[in-house]
C-alpha cells in the first residue's frame, strides 16, 4: 500500500484523567523514582483506601451499576489454577471473609464481560486497558517495614512466572534477584493502581502500607476517603 507515514510522541495520557502528576506520585509513593510530585497531584481523582476487601469490591460493584465500567484487580499473589476456570463457584482469592474467582474462562474478554465484575482480575488481564474506576488489591507481596516501602518474593504466587527462578538466585546472587522483585512487584503495582480514568479505590493486606499510603493521602488536597 502506498502510504505516507508520519511519526508522532504521545505527550499525555488518557488514564487517570489524563494526569501525567498522579503517575509521577505513584513513582514516588512506591519508591520507583524520586518525583516532584511528592506532595499528590493536580486533579480531580476520586482516590480512596479501604479496610476491608468486600467493602472495596461493592464499591466498585455501585460504579459499575451506575454504568461506569469499573473492575476490581490484584496483584498476583494468589494461585491462578487450570482447573475450575469455567465454575463460578470456584474461589481463588480468598482474605478473610472475602472470596473470588481471579478471571474465569469463557464468554466475553474479561474486561467488558457482564460478569466479571464480580471476579478479580491481573496484571496480564488488564494491562493496556483503562476503566473508569478501578478496585485495587495490594497484596502480602508488597509491605511498609521501616520507613521503607518494600517487596516480598514469598508473597507473590507460585503461578507467577514473571519471577521465575528468583528463589534460586536469591542463594546465588541475593542482590540481583531483590533488583528484579522490586522491579517487578512495584512496576506491576504502578499499572495496577493507573488503570482507573475517573479513581482508584485501594485495599492494602499489609497493615504498615496501609497506615503509609493513608499518610501520603493526607497530604493531598481533594475527594480522599478512608
Amino acid at each position: 500500500m502506498d502510504a505516507d507515514i508520519e511519526e508522532m510522541e504521545l505527550e499525555a495520557q488518557f488514564c487517570c484523567s489524563g494526569s501525567d502528576g498522579y503517575v509521577a506520585w505513584l513513582d514516588d509513593v512506591l519508591e520507583i523514582r524520586d518525583t516532584a510530585n511528592s506532595d499528590g497531584f493536580d486533579l480531580e481523582f476520586d482516590v480512596r483506601l479501604y479496610d476491608d476487601p468486600q467493602r472495596l469490591h461493592e464499591a466498585i460493584e455501585q460504579k459499575n451499576n451506575e454504568e461506569m465500567l469499573s473492575r476490581v484487580v490484584a496483584g498476583y499473589c494468589w494461585e491462578w489454577e487450570k482447573e475450575g476456570r469455567d465454575d463460578s463457584e470456584y474461589v481463588d482469592v480468598e482474605i478473610g471473609d472475602y472470596r473470588k474467582s481471579w478471571n474465569r474462562d469463557g464468554g466475553d474478554p474479561w474486561a467488558i464481560d457482564e460478569g466479571s465484575i464480580e471476579e478479580v482480575g491481573c496484571i496480564h488481564t488488564c494491562q493496556g486497558l483503562e476503566f473508569d474506576y478501578v478496585g485495587v488489591i495490594i497484596g502480602p507481596d508488597m509491605k511498609y517495614r521501616d520507613g521503607e516501602v518494600i517487596t516480598d518474593h514469598e508473597g507473590r504466587a507460585n503461578t507467577d512466572y514473571s519471577l521465575r527462578g528468583v528463589k534460586k538466585m536469591m542463594n546465588e546472587n541475593p542482590e540481583k534477584a531483590e533488583d528484579i522483585v522490586d522491579e517487578v512487584v512495584k512496576n506491576t503495582y504502578r499499572t495496577l493502581l493507573s488503570r482507573g480514568l475517573k479513581g482508584c479505590y485501594i485495599y492494602c493486606c499489609d497493615d504498615q502500607l496501609e497506615d503509609y499510603l493513608k499518610t501520603r493521602l493526607e497530604n493531598i488536597n481533594g475527594s480522599i476517603e478512608f
